[in-house]
């Protein structure tokens, strides 16, 4: 049977979405790892729990109060529409919002523990030689914490390919603009189109299972080559 127009066109904007928001959440979500790993802050315990919130929290829930605060009656709409740029809601932005909400432990959990995995000693050796904050961070923390970071990258692109609750309250099902590859196997399925729902769905149980493959032969690599380097 093969893939329609429609599910090209699904396709293409679910790569669009987690795509740009990957890159997004590293941007932001490096800080915020960073910070709660080496924060002693009281505030610590309520961020963290803030930015896991999402893997407890039923995603209409999310999707619920972010329609509110994005739409024309809430804060963050009455913003967007005072500066000439409407509102985000039913738009492909108003979905790469919500995502990074619904998407974030993913990313900023991985790059945390890499982080505090990496302990004081490599960053206090590298201060014995006069390396400033900003060098200890690039030259130090980024390189050791490579593996939470490209695990942080799967599972974030992995996790906005997957979404459905919070795309469907945010989105709604617009062709091209917010109909994703999940709204789409929806929209089969309601519409009893089952051998296409399962063109669909079966890409995706194959991309699901590729990307925890993918993960766990990094961690394993990543594992063989810690003990090689310990080793000699």
């Amino acid at each position: 049977m093969g893939f329609s127009e429609a599910d090209w066109q699904a396709i293409w904007l679910t790569l669009r979405l987690a795509s740009t928001v990957t890159v997004l959440l590293l941007l932001i979500g490096t800080p915020i790892a960073w910070w709660l790993a080496t924060t002693v802050s009281r505030w610590k315990g309520p961020l963290a729990a803030l930015v896991a919130l999402p893997l407890v929290l039923p995603p209409s829930v999310l999707g619920f109060y972010l329609l509110l605060l994005m739409g024309p009656s809430g804060p963050v709409g009455k913003l967007t529409g005072a500066l000439g740029l409407g509102t985000l809601p039913f738009t492909f932005w108003g979905l790469v919002i919500a995502s990074i909400f619904y998407s974030m432990p993913f990313v900023v959990q991985p790059i945390q523990n890499a982080m505090e995995s990496m302990g004081r000693r490599p960053l206090e050796a590298a201060a014995t030689l006069r390396a400033g904050p900003w060098d200890r961070f690039f030259t130090v923390v980024l390189p050791l914490s490579k593996p939470g970071f490209v695990s942080a990258a799967i599972l974030g692109f992995a996790h906005t390919v997957g979404e459905f609750g919070v795309i469907l309250m945010i989105g709604g099902n617009i062709p091209g603009e917010t109909r994703v590859v999940s709204v789409q196997i929806y929209d089969y399925v309601e519409n009893t189109e089952y051998a296409r729902a399962h063109w669909l769905a079966g890409s995706m149980l194959l991309f699901s299972f590729a990307v925890l493959l993918s993960v766990h032969l990094f961690r394993q690599r990543d594992a063989r080559s810690a003990i090689g380097v310990l080793g000699r």
